[in-house]
């Protein structure tokens, strides 16, 4: 089964101060920058990474999301993931890193909460 290619993408979601940034494919070495530089442009006081379409994360991926839960806690945003598959799910509770975040099903869960 061939690999999904990487992409990132950033919208507004149901409110202006909300901002979605959706990944598709793995977060790898490769794919880090990019997926890096997508979190430091979302400067909404709420952002939700939209894991749904990710396959699986490794240690550069894992970095960075700890990095943007730290950026957001300092600068008072909020920061949430949403459809988070086993594999990735299980590599934050592996790291210890999952009670960081506030995770939900879907974007609209987030969303409302």
């Amino acid at each position: 089964m061939p690999a999904q290619p990487f992409e990132v993408s950033q919208r507004t979601g149901s409110l202006a101060t909300v901002q979605i940034v959706s990944v598709k494919g793995a977060i790898t070495f490769a794919s880090s920058p990019a997926f890096q530089e997508a979190i430091a442009a979302a400067t909404a006081p709420r952002l939700i990474i939209d894991l749904t379409e990710v396959s699986s994360v490794d240690s550069m991926a894992l970095g960075t999301l700890v990095r943007a839960y730290v950026s957001c806690q300092k600068a008072g945003r909020k920061l949430v993931l949403v459809g988070l598959n086993y594999r990735v799910k299980n590599i934050l509770q592996i790291t210890g890193v999952d009670p960081l975040f506030e995770i939900y099903a879907t974007i609209a869960e987030a969303q409302a909460a």
